[in-house]
């Protein structure tokens, strides 16, 4: 299950936090920050898609994230090599390397984790 970008910048500021009440993630918003009644609805779909726990704290709730970063960004990825590459992390890595405007240095960088990652399998 994917997360809208209201979702996904929501759940960056909790990734940030690793725990907060729903006060605490309002503030976090830059201007202008969004209606409290905003962020308990994004609060309440992400719950539904179990991206978000809670624990009750008195009469107040506060929010954990039930995905790490880590995770999320990973199934991400994976999805977009798989939609826009036909699956291929060779095409992908192509597509990277050619379009994107990386130095030498960070190309050199790229192919030391490659050669390490080859090296530790």
């Amino acid at each position: 299950m994917e997360l809208s970008n209201a979702e996904e910048q929501l759940m960056q500021l909790l990734w940030k936090k690793e725990k907060a009440f729903m006060k605490e993630l309002v503030e976090a918003y830059p201007d202008p920050k969004p209606a409290i009644t905003t962020v308990a609805t994004l609060l309440k779909r992400m719950q539904d898609k179990a991206f978000v726990g809670y624990t009750q704290q008195g009469r107040s709730r506060e929010y954990f994230p039930k995905v790490s970063k880590t995770s999320y960004f990973s199934r991400q990825m994976n999805g977009m090599i798989k939609s826009f590459f036909n699956d291929s992390a060779s095409q992908f890595a192509s597509f990277f390397t050619r379009e994107t405007d990386l130095s030498d240095e960070e190309l050199k960088e790229i192919r030391k984790l490659i050669d390490e990652r080859i090296k530790n399998k």
